[in-house]
This record gives C-alpha cells, sequence and structure tokens, in this order.
C-alpha cells in the first residue's frame, strides 16, 4: 500500500486535527555490542552508541513534523534490557555509572525519556538480575529520563511470584527515595505480564533480543479525534455503527502515524519497526479516553457498562490499525492512565471509578493499571497483590497487563500528588485494606494455564 504526504494531510484536515498528533518516534537500540569486562568500561560503550546513533533523531523528527504539519509529541529511545548488558555486578550501587551513562546519552541527544534500565524475570533470576532488580530504585531516583520495567509473566511461564514480592518492596523504596517529588520514581517505573519487545510508549519500552540493530517505531495517538467524532454522532447510533465509525477513524491516524516513521526511518537510514495505534490520553482537556467512554452515554466513566464499552473502543482501534498497516504491533488499543486522563482524574474524585472496576477494564485495554496513586502508608505487600491481580489477568487471557502504581508518600485518600507535564496529576485512591501477607510471602510460582500448552 503506497503512502503519499498529500494523501495523509487530507486525512488530517478531514479529522478537524482535534488534538491529534504523533505521540512518540521512539528508536529501538540493541546494546548487546556494548558488554565489557567492567562496568564502567560497558557504561562508556553505551553512552558512546546511544549518543552516535541517536544524534540526530530529534532534529530529524522536528523536521518531518513541520513539513507534514504534524505535532510529534515525543522523541524518546527504547535499548536493550539493561540486564543483559551487564549482569556481573556483585552490588546493587555498582551498576549506577551504567543507569547514569544511559540517562545522560539521552540528555545529549535531546529525548524525552530512554527505556530500558529493565530486567526478564517471569520464571526465574539469576544472581545478576537479582542485583540488577535491586539497583532499580536508586538508579530511577538520581536520574531524570531513565525509564525502567520488569516482566513479572507470560502466558508460557505462569507468574513469578518470589519476583512480584520483591516488585512491591521496590516500589515502597522508590516512593521513599522521591518523597519530596510525590513518590516520582514509580511513575517511571512498569511491571508487565506478557511484555511485548517493540512497545514505544514508556515506561515500559525496551528493545527485545528478537528485534534488530536499530529500529523506528512510532506510536499514534488519537482520542481527541475519536472523541471529537463519537460525541458528534447522533445520540441514537447504534453501538455496532459506532464501532464502525471508530474503526475508520483509527484507519486515518494509523496511516499518518505510518507515513511518519517510515519517513523518519530513510533520513535516518534505519528500518521501520512497528506503529502502535494506541489511544492514549493526556491531561488536556478532550485528549480523553475518559470522555470517549461518556460520549458512548455515560454519566461518568467508571460507571456499570464502562468495561463493554472500553472493549468495543479498543477493538475497534486494533481493527482500524490492522486494516491501514501490515506493520502494527507494541500494545495498539486503548490506555487509561488515571493521572494524563482528566475525565478519569473526575471520576476517580467523584468516586465513581474504583481500584477493583480500573481493574475490570484492563481486561480488555491495551495494558493495565496505569498511573495509579495510593496512599503512602499502603503496604508491600498489599501492592505486590495487586500486581500479581493483574498479571493473572494477562496470564489467563494472554495479553498484555501491566501495573504502574505509585504509593505517595505522607498521602492519604482524597489527596491529588501532582507530577507535571504528560503525567499529570494523580488523585489517591483508595486501597482494600484486607492483608493479603500470607498469599504473598509464601512466594515460588503459580505455573503456566492449561491454555498455554499449544506446541
Amino acid at each position: 500500500m503506497e503512502y503519499t504526504q498529500a494523501e495523509i494531510l487530507q486525512t488530517v484536515r478531514m479529522t478537524e486535527m482535534e488534538h491529534l498528533d504523533v505521540r512518540t518516534v521512539t528508536l529501538g537500540l540493541s546494546l548487546r555490542d556494548c558488554v565489557r569486562a567492567g562496568v564502567e568500561e560497558t557504561a562508556e560503550a553505551v553512552r558512546e552508541k546511544i549518543e552516535r546513533t541517536a544524534a540526530r533523531l530529534v532534529p530529524t523528527v522536528d523536521e518531518i513534523g513541520e513539513e507534514f504539519g504534524l505535532r510529534i509529541a515525543n522523541k524518546r529511545i527504547s535499548i536493550t534490557p539493561a540486564s543483559l548488558v551487564y549482569d556481573r555486578a556483585r552490588s546493587p550501587r555498582e551498576l549506577l555509572p551504567l543507569a547514569r551513562a544511559i540517562d545522560e546519552a539521552a540528555g545529549r541527544v535531546g529525548v524525552d525519556f530512554i527505556g530500558g534500565y529493565s530486567a526478564l524475570v517471569h520464571k526465574g533470576e539469576t544472581r545478576g538480575a537479582t542485583t540488577f532488580v535491586d539497583s532499580i530504585p536508586e538508579a530511577l531516583a538520581t536520574t531524570e529520563r531513565l525509564c525502567s520495567s520488569l516482566s513479572l509473566a507470560t502466558t508460557r511461564a505462569g507468574i513469578n511470584m518470589d519476583a512480584v514480592r520483591r516488585t512491591g518492596e521496590i516500589i515502597k523504596e522508590m516512593a521513599e527515595l522521591t518523597r519530596e517529588r510525590g513518590g516520582l520514581a514509580c511513575a517511571k517505573f512498569v511491571c508487565f505480564a506478557n511484555a511485548v519487545e517493540d512497545n514505544p510508549f514508556m515506561a515500559g519500552a525496551f528493545h527485545g533480543a528478537g528485534e534488530g540493530e536499530a529500529v523506528i517505531n512510532v506510536g499514534v495517538s488519537g482520542p481527541g479525534v475519536v472523541n471529537h467524532a463519537v460525541r458528534h454522532a447522533p445520540r441514537e447510533t447504534p453501538l455496532d455503527e459506532m464501532a464502525e465509525l471508530i474503526k475508520k477513524l483509527s484507519f486515518k491516524l494509523a496511516r499518518a502515524g505510518e507515513l511518519v516513521g517510515r519517513e523518519a526511518a530513510r533520513r535516518l537510514g534505519l528500518r521501520f519497526g512497528i506503529i502502535d495505534l494506541s489511544l492514549a490520553p493526556t491531561p488536556t482537556r478532550g485528549d480523553s479516553v475518559g470522555e470517549i467512554l461518556e460520549a458512548l452515554g455515560f454519566e461518568r466513566a467508571g460507571a456499570p457498562g464502562t468495561t463493554a464499552a472500553l472493549a468495543l473502543l479498543t477493538d475497534a482501534v486494533k481493527k482500524g490499525g490492522a486494516m491501514a498497516s501490515s506493520a502494527v504491533g507494541g500494545m495498539s488499543g486503548a490506555f487509561i492512565p488515571v493521572s494524563e486522563d482528566s475525565a478519569m482524574i473526575e471520576a476517580a474524585q467523584l468516586g465513581a471509578l474504583t481500584l477493583e472496576k480500573l481493574e475490570a477494564m484492563t481486561s480488555v485495554c491495551s495494558v493495565g493499571l496505569d498511573m495509579v496513586a495510593v496512599p503512602g502508608d499502603t503496604p508491600a505487600e498489599t501492592i505486590a497483590a495487586i500486581i500479581a491481580d493483574e498479571m493473572a489477568i494477562g496470564v489467563m487471557n494472554n495479553k498484555t497487563t501491566a501495573v504502574r502504581i505509585i504509593p505517595a508518600p505522607g498521602r492519604t485518600v482524597g489527596d491529588v500528588v501532582e507530577f507535571g507535564g504528560l503525567l499529570g496529576s494523580a488523585p489517591v485512591m483508595p486501597v482494600n485494606r484486607f492483608s493479603p501477607g500470607v498469599f504473598i510471602r509464601r512466594g515460588g510460582r503459580i505455573p503456566a494455564p492449561i491454555h498455554s500448552l499449544r506446541n
């Protein structure tokens, strides 16, 4: 299928540019050739490769945005999981030079975030991986652009409950280390079930072991466009016709995003990877998945029926993207981050949206519990249990799920935590206070479900 600038610009005009943007152009970069005998030498090799490969990323993407008349909101980098680049550290602090080298290189090339300070521990951990996981709190607390993730579960492996328990503990450590900033380090960390290797969105992006040397991945987001169209459709329009409307809009958004990605790859001399067509909201009024749900016929997001509406929305977006491109990847669908969506924030403050309802909605959205703030005194075992629930949804349904949760230090239910910028502000949501401690302390592994035996 051929793509022309005229076609895409016509699409932009047709959708009236209601908060339409290409949310991110992300350079995926392999660092496997940067492994050296010591951490200092590895860190220097990593710094040099990031700066050399990504030197032209930001100006090139900015030029494309200006030429095509499209706003490209973020420029980012994802790297090989850092635990695979250096796995011989004897103490967590030994890894800090690597974390800081990655962060400093990202600053020098001008990207917004760099993801991949990550480890894959869904079935077990090497000694090096355990040390790496222990380094995450200080690494994120002492850097600005660095993002981190852990793979804790897959449908084929089950859930590593030892890693889930430790994740609850390090989230509490991260929150305390950034107490004066509302637990900001937690906003740069996410844990996954069925993590994807070509995700261009933060905080969970990493460049998977099955990826090439360097690729350009694009994340397109158009909740404002979809919101505008849904709100202007007649209120009596049947749901199947609303799904068709959303699917057609998603087709047009995907075409615009793929043109940007392929052009960026061509100018940078790299391979084009995937387009992730996810409706990813921002704090800007109108640029909201929650508002789309309300426009479909609900008083507030979180009301009974919104899980079904979100299923309709996610499916229509995926179908539209698949029609438009043969390179659809990432997580593609709809994100529901509480702090980054004005309607979701309001729904949580009014009590329409609870943690339990959010969990139900994650069974049909692109990812999971995202940017959820909870009271600072929430025990680590409760956080681990929330993670375990979300991992189970992903494992049993063979889909990607994730948790990005912030136990905001010193805050309680009803308070609002300000993170600024794209991260927005999060209302502190109540958490079930009954203890899951005995269950979490059992550890071990929840076995893979029977439907994982498919080969």
